[in-house]
């Protein structure tokens, strides 16, 4: 008999809880919707957070607003986020820094897939490795040249340890057997401008970000980073074809909320933000810019996320990558 009355009783709490996530999610939001990026102004992550926040913000009837959190390599920004309410008005704008970062750095203040709940990834770009035009190099094979001429004298420059920019970089040198002394910034856009300035030698930066860079002559464009040549710049070649066959390394970026975010409230994100990045228009958009839509709902973007964690662990291990 106690054994009846606790499945019934259990049931009705199953049913109270998901009638009130329910009522939640259709009352959701009713106030100002914070999306923390946890990188500087001006790089992608901030880029495609104020482009989702405004769409958000006009399908869902109240302001979703950025707030730029950067450094220690994303950790400040994202703890922010971990330790904020569960309940779907603070998120964060994440990139695969964050899947890295699960091996790189050990003593983080919080746990990816612990204190976290996925909600919905948004979009993956190509990188583009680039030179200071002073640098007599004019493409790859003049890179790996002089990198293994000048061993521990030419240097990258990266947002910070654990980046996609950082992890693009140790990838290569792994990869083409080659040393790059590694420069962390904290954020992009000062080593954006350091590259340009010629104070760093190369960079790894988003397509999206420094084509238009390389077309104004003020950095020389020398490799993509994905498996075929970027619509935005058709003309240079991949790392793969260049001279370092099955280079691929990306920029994703996605939306997570702090674990224990009520279900409905992350299924009625996640199905917004697929209405919004599954539009032709964006899509032509984003194409332009050197970006493809991803569409996945909470559960696939979940197993996804697990699976690159597991990918950056075995770069990181097996080519003994340190954070600096």
């Amino acid at each position: 008999m106690r054994r009846v009355v606790l499945r019934a009783w259990s049931r009705l709490v199953l049913v109270f809880c998901w009638s009130a996530g329910a009522a939640l999610a259709q009352g959701y939001p009713a106030k100002s919707v914070r999306i923390v990026v946890p990188f500087a102004a001006g790089g992608p992550a901030d880029n495609y957070a104020r482009f989702l926040a405004q769409r958000l913000g006009e399908a869902l009837g109240q302001p979703f607003v950025v707030d730029n959190r950067p450094g220690a390599g994303s950790l400040i920004g994202t703890d922010v986020v971990a330790k904020s309410p569960a309940d779907g008005y603070t998120l964060l704008m994440m990139s695969n820094t964050h899947t890295v970062n699960e091996t790189l750095i050990a003593n983080k203040p919080f746990q990816l897939m612990r204190d976290f709940a996925p909600v919905a990834p948004v979009n993956y770009s190509d990188l583009l490795l680039v030179a200071h035009p002073s640098l007599p190099v004019k493409n790859l094979q003049d890179v790996l040249r002089l990198a293994k001429e000048r061993p521990g004298k030419l240097n990258y420059a990266s947002s910070g340890p654990g980046t996609p920019y950082h992890m693009a970089g140790e990838l290569l040198k792994s990869m083409a057997g080659i040393y790059l002394v590694h420069i962390p910034y904290r954020g992009s856009s000062g080593a954006r401008t350091d590259v340009i300035g010629g104070q760093v030698d190369l960079m790894f930066d988003a397509v999206t970000t420094m084509a238009e860079q390389a077309r104004a002559g003020k950095v020389r464009a020398i490799a993509t980073s994905g498996r075929q040549r970027s619509e935005v710049l058709p003309d240079v070649p991949t790392l793969h074809e260049a001279g370092v066959p099955g280079y691929e390394a990306t920029i994703w970026l996605g939306l997570m909320a702090p674990r224990g975010t009520p279900v409905a409230v992350v299924n009625k994100l996640n199905e917004e933000v697929r209405k919004i990045v599954g539009q032709a228009e964006v899509r032509q958009l984003w194409a332009k810019q050197g970006a493809t839509p991803l569409l996945m709902n909470p559960e696939a973007f979940d197993k996804y996320l697990r699976e690159d964690i597991a990918k950056w662990a075995r770069v990181i291990q097996s080519a003994g990558i340190k954070a600096d």
